[in-house]
């Protein structure tokens, strides 16, 4: 079993977070900003976010979910084969388990439109697609 190229998964890791991040704006800027706005209005989102710096924090979360996918799909390469097919399986995979069972919920018990935690599902779970299939490109073996 070959060992994993750390220095090519972190660089499949900072372009699949650029990436995603870049997905997550176009998400959250062009399609959910009425949305949001509708939800605040109504009292039914806050106004102001709760933690200080939460774009911030989320661009860094998804530079770890990143990180996180450039690893599996390095890991993967060996038993599943090396390719686009393993990394969207990965993305998949990740994608699945980062968006939809919280969103689930929310979209359950929330008291604001099913259409965000939708798209917030969407952004997770295609963004996770999207960055495992350039990690996957960039990556190597030793």
């Amino acid at each position: 079993m070959a060992a994993i190229n750390s220095r090519r998964v972190l660089w499949g890791a900072l372009a699949g977070g650029v990436v995603w991040t870049i997905w997550s704006i176009v998400v959250n800027l062009a399609v959910l900003v009425p949305h949001y706005a509708a939800a605040q209005q109504s009292g039914a989102m806050r106004a102001q976010p709760r933690y200080p710096f939460f774009v911030g924090q989320w661009i860094v979360m998804l530079f770890v979910l990143a990180y996180i996918i450039a690893w599996l799909y390095a890991s993967a390469r060996t038993t599943q084969g090396a390719g686009p097919k393993t990394a969207a399986q990965i993305g998949l995979f990740v994608g699945f388990a980062a968006g939809f069972p919280s969103n689930f919920a929310m979209a359950t018990w929330a008291p604001f439109p099913r259409v965000l935690p939708l798209w917030w599902m969407l952004e997770l779970w295609f963004g996770a697609i999207l960055a495992s299939l350039v990690a996957g490109w960039l990556y190597r073996d030793q």
